[in-house]
């Protein structure tokens, strides 16, 4: 990443917009779209909600398998007036909130149909910049994820690791974990993707993110 635009991003406002069944039925493909992507209960609603500084902007649950729609959420975004960046224009981008894949206390049919409705949807939706792959930093590399990882790459889907819940484990097992997980990925990858290691509680990894989004942004310009 070029260090010369971090923490360059304030996110101006963010607002949820509408809950998609398909990829037919999303908004128009007219502005860059992160989507946020990763097992059941990895934390993803917390991660949009620390990142956007707005508690209730995701919901949130206890229960996997909350989320069962493509879920957009605009955000509007400009640079930080103390810093100089290639454009001080202000930035519309979506949010998407995805599925989790994994465990979740629903019928086969429908999670076969959540798999359908994801697919489709990283493979079609050409205003998709980057998949944000959640992971568990408390836990070693799991199969399912690594999985998931090998389709994003047989789609040609760009995509980033994020490291979740960091402050639920010493700082040394999580760094052991994550240093775990990009070995693997060397084993089958000619280069490992960005990766950011995040707390939605300490708003670990929020600056990282918002300047690779911002980054983004611009070479989308």
């Amino acid at each position: 990443m070029d260090k010369s635009y971090l923490a360059y991003m304030n996110i101006v406002s963010a607002q949820y917009i509408v809950s998609s069944p398909s990829v037919e039925k999303c908004p128009p493909a007219d502005k860059p779209e992160y989507a946020f992507i990763g097992r059941s209960n990895v934390g993803k609603s917390s991660l949009i909600n620390m990142l956007c500084l707005q508690q209730n902007l995701a919901k949130t649950s206890a229960t996997p398998g909350k989320t069962q729609m493509i879920n957009h959420f605009l955000i509007q975004s400009e640079p930080d007036e103390k810093k100089t960046t290639k454009s001080n224009a202000r930035s519309s981008w979506y949010i998407t909130d995805l599925p989790g894949y994994g465990y979740a206390k629903v019928a086969q049919g429908q999670r076969a149909q959540w798999k359908k409705m994801i697919e489709k949807y990283l493979r079609e939706r050409t205003s998709l910049v980057v998949v944000f792959v959640l992971i568990d930093s408390r836990h070693k590399p799991q199969e399912l994820d690594l999985a998931f990882i090998r389709r994003l790459g047989e789609w040609k889907v760009p995509f980033a690791l994020v490291f979740t819940k960091s402050d639920k484990e010493t700082q040394r097992l999580v760094s052991t974990h994550v240093k775990q997980f990009l070995s693997v990925l060397q084993e089958e990858w000619e280069s490992l993707p960005p990766h950011f290691i995040t707390s939605a509680v300490k708003q670990k990894g929020r600056k990282e993110m918002l300047a690779f989004i911002e980054q983004c942004n611009l070479y989308i310009k």
